[in-house]
């Protein structure tokens, strides 16, 4: 079969996709080992029986709703291949506003502490466009832990990747900078019905107290690893932007402020903590 009819083909298969085209282009290219623009350039070429056949395996498993990232066993974030599986949330374009937040607060020359890093994207994202910055990332699941290590190894940027349930294996240390993309959603939330997150683990999705719980943990903690000066970055849901200043002007934080999405929807929501918990403890 020719490549433009078998994208047609595949198009109408995986019609219930949000992006049935652009689904069949990524999985056609990977078969191929070329690029999406080499189907496009040459849709008269013919595909052997074994690429066809992987092709249509390929198409089937995504019809089931398994995740593209998944089939691909990579997912490009901030133009970093990364490998992903099933153990970690696949990376989303929206994460790239608080990797662009982070650069934008920082300094020379960070301390930077990434909770729950997953791929490990936010991390490896900061330490390649701060190469001089120092990285740890932690994550609680020893799944995750390998696979970060493993992106790290691969990309040759050098992070920290440590077993941590948020700060429970970091007593003592201080950071300049927390960065975290927790668990955020409602646990009745419908979209954990939906899409590619019925593929993603619920312990990095879902969060108690309508989506707060572990947000809360990390603004009321966060202090006592924070240099002075020092800033908390993170993600949450669509609706919780006001919430997450309130809670962290409540927790003492200053210079409170939210950034939004390229959607345009209140996505990051950062603080700065003026005071070293030494010095706080010293004045005590």
């Amino acid at each position: 079969m020719q490549i433009g009819l078998a994208l047609q083909h595949a198009q109408q298969t995986l019609a219930a996709s949000e992006t049935p085209r652009l689904d069949a282009e990524v999985l056609l290219a990977h078969v191929l080992q070329k690029p999406r623009t080499y189907l496009l350039t040459w849709p008269e070429r013919e595909l052997d029986a074994r690429c066809y056949a992987q092709f249509q395996a390929l198409l089937a498993q995504r019809q089931q709703g398994v995740p593209v990232a998944h089939l691909l066993a990579e997912r490009e974030f901030w133009s970093l291949p990364l490998k992903v599986n099933n153990s970690t949330l696949i990376p989303r374009p929206d994460t790239e506003t608080l990797v662009e937040t982070a650069l934008e607060l920082g300094q020379l020359d960070e301390q930077v502490l990434d909770l729950g890093t997953g791929t490990g994207a936010i991390a490896l994202a900061l330490k390649s466009e701060r190469p001089q910055w120092q990285l740890t990332a932690v994550d609680k699941s020893a799944a995750a832990v390998a696979l970060a290590t493993e992106n790290a190894k691969h990309l040759r940027l050098q992070v920290d990747v440590r077993q941590s349930d948020w700060f429970s294996a970091l007593a003592g240390q201080a950071f300049s900078m927390i960065v975290s993309n927790p668990p955020y959603i409602a646990a009745d939330d419908p979209h954990l019905l939906q899409g590619d997150v019925r593929f993603e683990p619920h312990s990095a999705l879902v969060a108690a107290a309508e989506g707060f719980a572990d947000l809360e943990q990390i603004i009321k903690q966060a202090p006592a690893y924070l240099n002075a000066g020092g800033w908390l970055v993170l993600e949450h849901g669509w609706q919780q932007a006001q919430g997450c200043r309130a809670r962290l002007r409540e927790a003492g934080y200053h210079d409170v402020a939210s950034k939004a999405d390229l959607g345009g929807v209140e996505r990051i929501t950062y603080g700065r903590w003026l005071t070293a918990e030494k010095e706080r403890t010293d004045v005590e």
